[in-house]
């Protein structure tokens, strides 16, 4: 155990800095960018929570992570510990460790944040999940005496894993269903190798799995089975987790020409499809030489830095406002940027401009600038007139938002949806207009983040399990 100092001396410790790779070094490859904590630093950061007594950093949280008490462990150097005490409320530790947006959540509640820089909560976080499963420490949680009741999850994104991680544990039989062959939904199509390994969702299934979870891969409810039929075949309750994979485009002309990916493919064909690595797998993917990624956040991010990997001489983030209003977080602002990432803010495509072969070849894009805020809050883009220019490009990536797959909806009579057709819920219970159905993530929200679709799984599961153990009817 590490030998705690007084307050004012924890107040004079400077925040760890991770370890990462060098950016002329990791723009070669796949590999995780930031190499975590060594057990020196993490012991020091530790060393840097208050123990507050509210605990502020709680309630940051959606997944209610009881951040002090794992922390406390980690002065105890008893990591694995720290781990399960993570895994009693969050089911995905070295996944949240990795991609969730603490600065926006636990760590900008740090009462440190208010003069220093917060306790790096995140990084301790994967720092104690990777020590867990790296020393095969893992271990099966408790799991209560069988109820009888059978509960069908449709996607094994983070909504559906936290959903299937917490009711398991509770006695009922679970089976989630993933229409792609691996599980894990955004979390292997969407996010890249160098920012999230695929080894370490698999490992957290495994752990899912172990702990009886049971899952079916390739399989579309929507298309084989329907909801109502999966009621029929026995399961008392469904959570819809399905995402919203359906990608929006700009709508202008040109966008029907070859070399023009929306992010989703272009993502899930390196991340899932594995086309980066060329000697172990045969998927085509276009490796452009001026690629133009249009989009300000994550997901723009991640594929503006995939096509760098890719072998682009020019990787351009195209985006209508300016960095202020980037949506991305500013990790992966910086990490583009000491990546070579060229930024042409306020600007906006107009037309794509093809060649005789029906590929793209240029885009011609017009200067903005920044008017009144609109509905977002940040101030909305304006075109200046006669500031036409052209950019030559030969791939294209539209990351501007994705809409909710009409599948589950157009097959499922009475279920509600909202005008941009996503399933509308009670907030508190994730309850939808059908009995028996629940739904969170981003098929209720819209894109939004790992970590506020794994608190949605939480809430519905604890209305699921209230449903199934009371018989309680839907609100």
């Amino acid at each position: 155990m590490v030998q705690k100092i007084e307050k004012k001396e924890r107040m004079k410790i400077q925040r760890a800095q991770m370890p990462e790779q060098a950016p002329e070094e990791r723009v070669r490859n796949f590999n995780e960018v930031p190499h975590g904590l060594t057990e020196e630093q993490a012991l020091s950061e530790a060393q840097r929570c208050l123990e507050c007594k509210k605990a502020p950093c709680i309630d940051g949280c959606p997944v209610e992570v009881d951040i002090p008490a794992f922390i406390n462990l980690i002065l105890e150097k008893d990591y694995a510990a720290a781990a399960r005490k993570i895994k009693e409320t969050n089911s995905l530790p070295a996944v949240c460790g990795r991609v969730c947006p603490q600065e926006e959540q636990c760590e900008i509640k740090c009462v440190l944040a208010k003069k220093f820089k917060p306790v790096a909560i995140g990084h301790l976080e994967r720092f104690v999940a990777d020590y867990e499963r790296e020393n095969d420490l893992v271990q099966i949680p408790a799991v209560a005496p069988p109820t009888g009741k059978k509960v069908a999850i449709v996607g094994s994104g983070p909504a559906g894993l936290t959903v299937a991680g917490d009711l398991v544990k509770l006695g009922h039989e679970i089976t989630i269903f993933e229409a792609l062959h691996k599980p894990g939904g955004v979390l292997v199509y969407g996010i890249p190798e160098f920012r999230l390994p695929k080894n370490i969702v698999q490992a957290e299934c495994d752990a899912m799995r172990d702990t009886g979870v049971t899952f079916e891969n390739s399989t579309i409810v929507g298309k084989m089975d329907t909801i109502d039929e999966l009621f029929e075949q026995g399961y008392d309750a469904v959570f819809i987790g399905t995402g919203a994979g359906l990608p929006n485009f700009m709508g202008i002309e040109g966008e029907q020409l070859i070399g023009i990916y929306s992010a989703n493919e272009y993502l899930t064909r390196s991340n899932l499809m594995r086309a980066f690595d060329e000697e172990g797998y045969d998927t085509p993917i276009i490796r452009g030489t001026n690629v133009a990624v249009l989009g300000g956040g994550n997901t723009a991010m991640d594929a503006v830095r995939t096509s760098k990997r890719l072998g682009a001489d020019h990787s351009y983030i195209v985006y209508r406002r300016s960095e202020a209003e980037m949506p991305a977080r500013a990790e992966e602002i910086h990490h583009a940027m000491d990546e070579g990432i060229e930024f042409h803010m306020l600007t906006t495509p107009i037309k794509f401009i093809g060649d005789e072969e029906g590929r793209v070849k240029q885009m011609e894009c017009l200067k903005m600038e920044l008017g009144p805020p609109d509905d977002s809050g940040r101030r909305r883009p304006v075109p200046i007139e006669g500031s036409n220019f052209i950019m030559d490009v030969d791939l294209v990536v539209v990351a501007i938002g994705n809409s909710s797959n009409p599948l589950i909806q157009s097959t499922t009579p009475g279920l509600e949806t909202n005008r941009w057709g996503n399933i509308t819920v009670n907030p508190e219970t994730m309850q939808t207009s059908r009995p028996g159905v629940y739904a969170g993530g981003d098929i209720v929200t819209g894109g939004a983040t790992v970590i506020l679709a794994a608190g949605a799984g939480k809430k519905a599961a604890r209305a699921i399990h209230q449903y199934l153990t009371n018989g309680a009817k839907p609100e």
